[in-house]
């Protein structure tokens, strides 16, 4: 592991995936908290990405297939702010694609010698699934090449519900107000925030030291499938209602989810400790917090256009 003098509290922070759902609502809170940003994109002229240089975040061009092209992007930061390199070819997820894509970015950041990686993956189950198997390889490898790691597992995020219906078969509510999905629709379902997972990583940022070698399960709310609907249904005035997938149907979609959905019936489930959580961070937003926020405007402008 390459060590080097920590750059300055002024010195930015390296956000990967600035134009995704993680990387962006990071992006944006740690400009709004004052730090320098700097977002790696591969297509500087992108429309999300001009969006976040207006916002006052320096673009720097990059791509994990291409690791010559982060050293630059990487001097001189304070420390890297990383999301999931998914890779997905078709016959599904590419794990060995996306184990490499995750040890281009540490390498890169060890021989910089940068010391703080916050790296965001996806919440654990008391099993692991095909889908997480690159990512813990990725943790793995993050825990032993960096000084000071912190790792943000996600739950499931509130803004699926805006997915188009149909796209996936999985995500979103159709124009009849019918939310389908996978899960059983009496059992918990925990679920998370972007801003929250965006908080998460600016408190880790601000107190290094707290935050050090620590893995964090994040949730905001476990509400049932059903439950979600009536929440979703009061805060947009729009009736919706919940139904749960067929086995035939999931297994239609794919064996990824197929895989999905026999697991989770069998209790393998996510298991954030909420509470604990509001003691880090007492903002922690309910799915009524989300939607009061900005949700049920998302979700009726999302409904008009269905």
């Amino acid at each position: 592991m390459t060590t080097a003098a920590p750059a300055g509290i002024d010195a930015p922070i390296l956000v990967t995936g600035a134009t995704g759902k993680q990387g962006g609502a990071t992006a944006r809170l740690l400009l709004a908290r004052g730090r320098q940003v700097r977002a790696l994109v591969r297509d500087v002229n992108a429309p999300a990405a001009t969006a976040l240089a207006a916002a006052g975040a320096r673009l720097v061009g990059g791509d994990f297939d291409d690791p010559a092209s982060l050293p630059p992007a990487l001097d001189g930061v304070a420390a890297v702010f990383g999301v999931p390199p998914v890779a997905y070819g078709p016959a599904g997820p590419e794990t060995e694609l996306e184990i490499a894509r995750g040890r281009t970015l540490i390498d890169a950041a060890a021989k910089a010698g940068i010391a703080q990686v916050v790296y965001s993956t996806v919440a654990s189950t008391s099993s692991t699934s095909s889908m997480s198997e690159g990512k813990a390889l990725i943790e793995e490898y993050l825990r032993d090449h960096v000084a000071s790691p912190t790792v943000l597992r996600p739950v499931r995020f509130m803004t699926n519900y805006l997915a188009a219906a149909g796209v996936t078969g999985i995500d979103g509510i159709s124009p009849d107000g019918v939310h389908r999905h996978l899960f059983a629709p009496h059992q918990p379902m925990q679920v998370i925030a972007l801003e929250d997972i965006a908080e998460f990583a600016a408190l880790a940022f601000a107190d290094p030291a707290r935050f050090a070698g620590r893995t964090l399960e994040l949730a905001g709310d476990e509400p049932t499938p059903v439950q979600a609907a009536a929440t979703i249904a009061a805060a947009t005035g729009i009736p919706i209602r919940y139904e749960q997938l067929t086995d035939e149907e999931t297994a239609r979609l794919g064996p990824g989810i197929a895989e999905t959905k026999k697991r989770w019936q069998a209790g393998h489930r996510w298991h954030a400790d909420i509470e604990a959580l509001r003691v880090i961070h007492p903002g922690l937003r309910t799915l009524a917090d989300w939607l009061a926020e900005s949700g049920a405007a998302a979700l009726r402008a999302h409904l008009a256009t269905a």
